[in-house]
């Protein structure tokens, strides 16, 4: 996940051990450089799709140990390279974040949840799988749990920023759950616009959605009690970042429109007391 556009996640942060600073922020800068060609600024399609084929090359390069011919990309992808080489870092979910961006260049509806959490787990679950190839703790039991962790705040971004989406032409709300709570895309539009009042559908579908998100990050939240030290205290953070999140977006009665949540220092101060008693409240 590119990080300046996933506030839940504390990267690099002083909890990460030294060690692993240099190769977390080498993924987020190959991660938010590609996110950014496929969703930044006025470039046509065609160009944004041409420009990541350019990554993917870039990055086989890297896995046959072969320098990056491209002027622009060679630095991103040498310091990248050499996350890679030092960890034995897996190629597949590098793969996977560019299918995704690609994807995200064109794509703009997603018929179920079920489509929605194949494009997050190509979007979102590659980090938190990364992140455990660098602690040594890539266990089957732990990827499953990181998987739910990593989508869950995947969703919780969408809901916060369903407006924000709209407005590029992109919703994430599936499709089939839209209808089944009678929410057309003429009803959000409405919605975003502040021409509508938040009523009861919406509110349905959406508390429908955080609901699910809640409950895959609590799925996920005994890998944060299962990975020892510091590791351990940056995932719980996580964890309960994006749970708070959730709560304050049921804090604004679902209106998302004009009440975006977010974290702010109290908030903090309040994780942070949570995660002492994370075995109990989390």
């Amino acid at each position: 996940m590119p990080v300046e556009h996933y506030e839940n996640f504390p990267v690099a942060s002083l909890l990460l051990p030294a060690r692993l600073r240099e190769p977390v922020e080498a993924i987020y800068a190959f991660a938010r450089s590609a996110d950014d060609v496929a969703d930044e600024g006025d470039a046509p399609a065609i160009a944004r799709l041409a420009r990541l084929h350019d990554y993917q090359l870039a990055l086989e390069a890297c896995a046959r140990g072969q320098p990056v011919c491209d002027a622009g990309l060679a630095p991103l992808f040498a310091r990248l390279g050499h996350a890679i080489a030092s960890h034995a870092l897996p190629l597949q979910p590098l793969r996977d974040l560019l299918d995704a961006f690609m994807q995200d260049v064109g794509k703009t509806r997603y018929a179920s949840f079920d489509e929605l959490r194949d494009y997050c787990r190509r979007s979102a679950d590659p980090v938190g799988r990364l992140m455990l190839h660098l602690y040594g703790a890539a266990t089957a039991e732990n990827l499953r749990r990181s998987d739910a962790i990593c989508t869950s705040l995947q969703l919780i971004n969408f809901w916060q920023d369903v407006g924000v989406d709209w407005n590029k032409r992109r919703i994430y709300l599936p499709q089939d759950d839209m209808a089944r709570f009678g929410v057309d895309e003429a009803r959000l539009d409405a919605l975003v616009r502040g021409e509508t009042a938040i009523d009861d559908d919406w509110r349905a579908l959406l508390a429908f959605e955080v609901q699910r998100a809640r409950a895959m990050m609590r799925s996920g939240a005994p890998l944060a009690r299962a990975l020892p030290g510091r590791i351990g205290w940056e995932l719980r953070l996580v964890v309960l970042g994006g749970l708070r999140i959730l709560e304050r977006i049921e804090g604004v009665g679902y209106d998302v429109f004009r009440h975006r949540p977010t974290l702010g220092r109290r908030d903090w101060l309040r994780l942070g007391w949570r995660a002492l008693t994370f075995g109990r409240t989390a």
